[in-house]
């Protein structure tokens, strides 16, 4: 049975201040935003070159908001990734270099914690590397 993530519901307190984050200042794309009534309004947010969104909104999650710890997405270059994010605002902690790679980590305006990861080259998902223990 083959299985995709596709959908990480992200709980906020203002839906307008945490989309004009994620689009403006991270670089996320709107996918939609639609008030299903007064209760329920949906806005799917993508990071560009991911095939998994997230949704922010109201009437979504019963998560409090901030509660969501270490989000993970891959970058191709942490040194390149957090420039841009520091140059977008956000306050992006120093590289952390790991022998399983190479961290950058951030918060929404909620607390939500997020980390790019950069993958070593010895990881199927790196850049080149034999496999091996580099």
């Amino acid at each position: 049975m083959e299985m995709r993530l596709e959908l990480v519901m992200v709980p906020v307190t203002d839906v307008d201040r945490a989309k004009d984050f994620y689009v403006d200042q991270v670089g996320f794309v709107a996918d939609h935003d639609h008030a299903v009534s007064d209760e329920v309004r949906f806005v799917q947010l993508t990071p560009p070159g991911s095939a998994c969104s997230i949704a922010i909104g109201k009437g979504l999650t019963q998560m409090l908001p901030g509660g969501l710890d270490n989000l993970q997405v891959v970058v191709a270059d942490a040194d390149a990734a957090r420039a841009e994010l520091v140059a977008r605002g956000i306050d992006a902690s120093e590289v952390d270099d790991q022998a399983w790679g190479r961290f950058v980590r951030f918060s929404d305006p909620d607390g939500n914690r997020w980390t790019l990861q950069q993958l070593p080259a010895w990881s199927a998902g790196g850049s080149g590397g034999s496999g091996g223990d580099d």
